[in-house]
């Protein structure tokens, strides 16, 4: 099965979607991040989602599950690179991702996780 790459950078964890999201691959994901967060003891997680040009109900939940299990675990999420196309399908299935911040692109993310962890 396909992985989604997960690297550390510092206190945080940096997620590139590069590939098309499936059912599969999303719950992948979310069992592969929080062994990520729990073994590095991360303080935020960035989740690039430049890549993707569409998303499901599926997915959408997915990263609001993710970023439930971060904030459990004490990560702070920030999604990032999200196309308009992706934006307006979540808003038109009302997904609101609760406790997930957003920003442009990878530097203003980062720029959120370092003022979290400034706060700490």
């Amino acid at each position: 099965m396909d992985r989604i790459p997960i690297l550390r950078m510092g206190d945080c964890l940096l997620v590139t979607i590069q590939v098309d999201m499936h059912d599969q691959l999303a719950l992948a994901l979310q069992d592969d991040l929080s062994q990520r967060i729990s073994e590095t003891s991360a303080s935020g997680v960035l989740i690039d989602i430049s890549a993707l040009d569409i998303v499901d109900s599926f997915v959408g939940r997915m990263i609001g599950n993710i970023s439930g299990l971060s904030r459990i675990m004490d990560a702070q999420t920030v999604l990032v690179g999200m196309q308009p196309a992706v934006a307006i399908t979540l808003v038109e299935l009302g997904l609101t991702l609760p406790g997930v911040k957003t920003a442009l692109n990878v530097e203003r993310g980062m720029a959120i996780l370092r003022e979290h962890v400034r706060n700490l």
